[in-house]
């Protein structure tokens, strides 16, 4: 049996990091949704102002990346990325459903959100530290890359195909959510200083919606310091 896995030397690194966790399947992803998108389009509205950026649970994110060897300037969180946007007047576009759920959640609670296609998924999927041997291609397509050795990386152990680089920065093309994908495995995130209340209250609000527009069936759980792995079970 699959599991999701947060490798121990990201606990070791990370103490307070708790990954909120929705398992998903029989998802109906629809390219358009009134209510998503009125959602989404509120908080883009709300979120106006250089003072976003400058959030402690932004701010947060940021220093993790410095931690393990990133420049966050160069390669934003993605919740950075989202409020960059915005704030430069670019409207986040809606891709499909359960994509703009997850930019809708982001920009709420403002912590990184996204999932993956897990029919595309070979093997465990694992949060961990690169080796440098593994392989990524960034979503929309481009030529092969390898992480950085010590970059944190979320990826398939048994292909070695990333699914995010940097933690959070980029994802990878080959587990892309698309109108056709019917299982999913979404992640929400959290580290010091944000409570592990609002990675929970972020995780069972994108459940609530996903099970309520895209008549989703679904679980949730939260992996933390004391639960490193939960078994992938539809």
């Amino acid at each position: 049996m699959r599991k999701i896995i947060v490798e121990d030397q990201i606990f070791e690194k990370f103490p307070g990091f708790v990954r909120g966790i929705i398992i998903v399947k029989n998802i109906e992803n629809a390219p358009t949704n009134d209510r998503i998108g009125k959602l989404l389009d509120e908080i883009m509205s709300e979120r106006i102002g250089e003072q976003w950026l400058e959030h402690e649970y932004v701010r947060a994110w940021e220093e993790a990346h410095r931690r393990f060897g990133s420049n966050p300037k160069r390669y934003p969180p993605s919740v950075k990325q989202l409020l960059k946007r915005i704030q430069k007047g670019r409207k986040i576009p809606f891709i499909n459903s359960v994509v703009a759920a997850f930019n809708y959640v982001s920009l709420k609670y403002l912590v990184p959100c996204g999932g993956d296609d897990v029919d595309k998924i070979e093997g465990n999927l694992r949060l961990g530290f690169a080796k440098g041997n593994e392989i990524f291609v960034p979503l929309g397509g481009g030529s092969v890359e390898h992480p950085k050795p010590g970059e944190v990386i979320y990826y398939d152990d048994k292909s070695l195909r990333v699914m995010c680089r940097r933690w959070n920065w980029r994802n990878g093309d080959f587990s892309k959510i698309t109108e056709e994908t019917k299982r999913i495995v979404i992640n929400v995130d959290g580290i010091t200083p944000i409570p592990r209340r609002v990675v929970e209250d972020a995780r069972d609000e994108l459940a609530d919606l996903l099970a309520d527009e895209c008549n989703a069936e679904l679980t949730t759980d939260l992996i933390t310091r004391e639960r490193r792995e939960i078994k992938l079970e539809f």
